[in-house]
């Protein structure tokens, strides 16, 4: 089958699109024929080597497509079934051996563009307002990068609990998709200081929480944006890495700080379904708008690198296998 992978750690140039052994079906598995697989930043960290495993490795951490064969093991799943579904690097291939615990059933009315964009950021965004901070009615929010992908899901979720949110973008544009999600504030962090617009907007309340997934370049203005008791919830590093930081910085204001990951909120079987079904229902509902702003083909996955690397996205990039 086609693939892309990487044989050594470095820019996006080290993708390549090769021919590798189709995976062999394992019964407790699924081997789904892929139609979509979501690009995140993760991505670019395990071909950066930021985020260290063994090469050479395919990339891709969720996807959908039809099921083509069935673990003799697995039940609740058949051969032509729809699926969306997370995995560890492998969904930017013809085809995936995935988790079935880790698969969820899609609807005739899901298209699966739509449902392979949803899985990552989606589960993500739910994930994290409701577990590393609660979000609720009354609250203040901020949230960088509110025009992406995992942003404009953030901001319409707080929205939905009852929370007012503050969005930083860069420009015009990703403004306006931003307060399409529902932003009530726009902060351009290119050119304005974000805890002094945050001091301003809220007349000096600052906010309940930060969601910040950008790291290196806005984490101090994230915590200077916060009231006492305050949560920071720092879980990118889309300008770089957040350097060590002295522990005692907490102090000031008694600031709760997480650097979380998903799938410690999705551990077992019964976490994953419970918030993929959750996220599921949200969607169908109309609670949440899945933006697809860019499908690229599978060999041309170095160019979809190329643009989300470049801060080009105004919501989820897709390969189209």
């Amino acid at each position: 089958m086609k693939a892309i992978q990487v044989a050594i750690p470095g820019d996006a140039s080290k993708m390549q699109y090769v021919d590798v052994p189709k995976p062999t079906i394992k019964s407790n598995s699924l081997l789904v024929k892929n139609e979509f697989s979501g690009v995140n930043f993760i991505d670019t960290y395990i071909r950066s080597g930021l985020y260290p495993v063994p090469m050479p490795t395919l990339l891709g951490r969720e996807g959908s497509g039809v099921i083509e064969e069935v673990g003799a093991d697995v039940t609740g799943f058949n051969v032509g079934d729809r699926v969306a579904y997370l995995t560890v690097n492998n969904s930017y291939a013809e085809y995936s051996l995935i988790n079935p615990e880790r698969a969820v059933l899609l609807p005739q009315s899901t298209p699966s563009d739509a449902a392979a964009a949803c899985m990552l950021q989606g589960l993500t965004a739910l994930t994290f307002v409701r577990r590393a901070y609660a979000v609720k009615k009354g609250d203040i929010i901020l949230i960088h990068a509110a025009a992406g992908g995992t942003g404009q899901l953030m901001v319409q979720l707080c929205k939905y609990f009852g929370a007012t949110v503050i969005g930083t973008t860069s420009s015009e544009e990703k403004a306006k998709i931003a307060t399409d999600a529902g932003a009530d504030h726009i902060i351009y962090y290119t050119r304005e200081d974000v805890p002094t617009r945050v001091r301003e907007i809220t007349n000096g309340q600052m906010v309940n929480a930060v969601f910040d997934g950008v790291g290196k370049s806005t984490f101090q203005a994230s915590f200077d944006s916060l009231r006492r008791c305050g949560t920071l919830v720092s879980f990118g590093n889309a300008s770089g890495k957040v350097p060590p930081i002295e522990i005692n910085i907490l102090s000031k204001g008694n600031i709760v700080l997480l650097r979380p990951m998903l799938n410690d909120y999705i551990h077992t079987h019964e976490e994953f379904a419970e918030a993929s079904s959750t996220l599921m229902k949200l969607i169908n509902e109309g609670h949440l708008n899945i933006n697809v702003c860019k499908v690229f083909d599978l060999q041309n996955a170095a160019d979809a690198h190329h643009y989300i690397e470049a801060g080009k996205t105004t919501g989820k990039i897709l390969l189209k296998i």
